[in-house]
């Protein structure tokens, strides 16, 4: 068994009501299937086996909104944990004139 976790990134439209109501209605069914917030538009879910995985996308596929774009990846749990967070550690305190900050890459 490979614990497999399935990343989902989206751009959707918040222009009017309607679409405003499919974002959230988007972002409950997230919630709702055992997704995890990592970033605004970035949610994550783990899965006990990759057709645990393909039965998440299908269900994603499900309830796609009728606008915007959705990414979904299939990682290995190793794949993830590998990932790299950076966090500036020097901000400019909106200056532009102190070039980029300071960052820290951390490894998990």
């Amino acid at each position: 068994m490979r614990i497999m976790r399935l990343l989902v990134m989206f751009d959707l439209p918040t222009k009017t009501k309607t679409d405003k109501d499919n974002y959230i209605k988007f972002k409950r069914f997230l919630d709702d299937d055992g997704y995890q917030r990592e970033q605004n538009s970035v949610y994550s879910r783990n899965l006990l086996s990759r057709a645990s995985s393909e039965s998440h996308a299908e269900q994603l596929r499900k309830h796609l909104p009728p606008a915007g774009h959705v990414v979904a990846m299939e990682l290995t749990e190793k794949q993830y944990v590998d990932r790299k967070v950076l966090v500036n550690t020097n901000p400019s305190n909106g200056r532009d004139d102190q070039g980029p900050g300071t960052q820290l890459f951390l490894e998990f």
